[in-house]
């Protein structure tokens, strides 16, 4: 094992333009994808590398608190750092001057999540392995120390996460085989919210082509009209046996959000993706209610396991859709996933880092915590800036074989 103790933090802004409309949606209109990035640099010749996902302003601001808690966070070997996880990052969630610009989300939030991540990267690449597999390693009470439990209690306890991961292991082994097969992703960039039908019709075309059974189209616009015209094309060109799930990305209200689904009904929709308000946990609950047996997901904006819970207890999703860039990395997406695996809901991440991390966590919920193999985003757009990217063929994705956790950048 390699010399892996922490000396120095450095925060990058990184920032990649996309073209032709790709990344929109019916609130984000920029096409710019930002990374605020986290480099620990060790005594040794490993650098742990973590980020979160941006739009470009602000990915400064997230910068600058990275190295707001880098000056917080201990300098100790690796192992020493990962051994008992769950209460450093509980310490660093809970500084008292930090805390106040969230609690638990927003910006802050983000800057947590990127050094967490960049901690899982280096002991990654300390043991020499890429995560899953270092996941895959630990023993139940060793994954139960890395996560923050918090206000959970009522939830999941410590002891509840361990017993719930001994309980999968009489089943695990089968489960391993997918680690030959590949995780199966779907298409995400088929429809952005600026194509039009022709760049649509292409689009699902080659998704079909290169082996993808699952398509996402981006909904929301002004005139309902044309997300429903949109949806009937595009269920038209996939045929009936592909799955087909639309996200407005938070824009209608509770009413518009009624009237679309019911409009689409005979479409046969997998899920609708963050239909409101992502903070309005009520009016989902009442549309779940309302389109059943149409299904919601959510999470790309649910910043953290107490709004995951709430919405888990009252019944307003079921695609949970953590995201490891959201929330305060990959310890907090673990907490999430143990707790979605109590409700029995599936989880499907939201994929803010490009799928480079969530490959490898998807593995890991598969097989350590039993949770259904349904699919993992995939958004191949800045796939070239990574030093080992994501690979998908056959519409699955490969399982990753360098250490680390896949989401270092190359040299600007």
């Amino acid at each position: 094992m390699r010399s892996s103790t922490i000396v120095r933090v450095e925060a990058q802004d990184r920032r990649f333009a996309l073209e032709g409309g790709a990344g929109t949606d019916a609130v984000h209109q920029i096409s710019e994808y930002a990374f605020a990035v986290t480099n620990l640099f060790t005594d040794g010749d490993l650098c742990g590398s973590g980020l979160v996902l941006t739009l470009g302003d602000g990915n400064d601001i997230v910068c600058r608190l990275i190295a707001a808690y880098a000056a917080r966070l201990p300098k100790v070997p690796i192992e020493e750092l990962m051994a008992n996880f769950g209460t450093v990052s509980r310490n660093l969630a809970d500084d008292p001057s930090l805390r106040w610009l969230g609690p638990h989300k927003g910006a802050v939030h983000l800057a947590l999540a990127s050094i967490t991540n960049a901690c899982f990267d280096l002991w990654a690449k300390t043991r020499g392995v890429p995560l899953w597999k270092l996941l895959l390693s630990l023993t139940p009470p060793e994954i139960a120390n890395l996560l923050d439990l918090s206000y959970l209690e009522g939830d999941l306890t410590q002891d509840d996460a361990i017993a719930l991961m001994n309980r999968e292991q009489e089943t695990r082994k089968h489960r391993e085989r997918i680690l030959e097969s590949g995780y199966p992703g779907y298409d995400t960039s088929v429809g952005w919210f600026q194509y039009d039908d022709r760049k649509l019709r292409e689009n699902a075309s080659d998704a079909l082509h290169r082996g993808f059974r699952a398509l996402k189209l981006k909904v929301g616009s002004a005139d309902a009209a044309r997300d429903i015209r949109r949806a009937t094309l595009l269920r038209e060109l996939a045929g009936s046996e592909c799955k087909l799930m639309l996200d407005a990305n938070q824009q209608w209200t509770l009413r518009q959000a009624e009237q679309v689904c019911e409009a689409v009904r005979d479409l046969n929709i997998y899920w609708i993706e963050e239909p409101t308000h992502p903070d309005d946990i009520e009016s989902h609950v009442q549309l779940s209610r309302k389109i059943s047996p149409m299904r919601v997901a959510l999470g790309e904006h649910v910043p953290n396991r107490v709004m995951f819970r709430n919405f888990m207890a009252r019944g307003a999703v079921h695609f949970v859709q953590a995201d490891c860039t959201r929330l305060a990395g990959v310890s907090e997406f673990i907490a999430v996933s143990l707790l979605a695996r109590k409700y029995g809901l599936p989880v499907v991440p939201h994929v803010g880092d490009m799928g480079q991390i969530h490959q490898h966590l998807v593995l890991f919920n598969h097989v350590v915590l039993g949770h259904e193999a349904l699919f993992l985003e995939y958004i191949p757009h800045i796939r070239k800036h990574f030093v080992h990217p994501a690979r998908v063929s056959s519409g699955r994705y490969e399982t990753p074989q360098d250490a680390g956790l896949s989401c270092e950048l190359k040299t600007a």
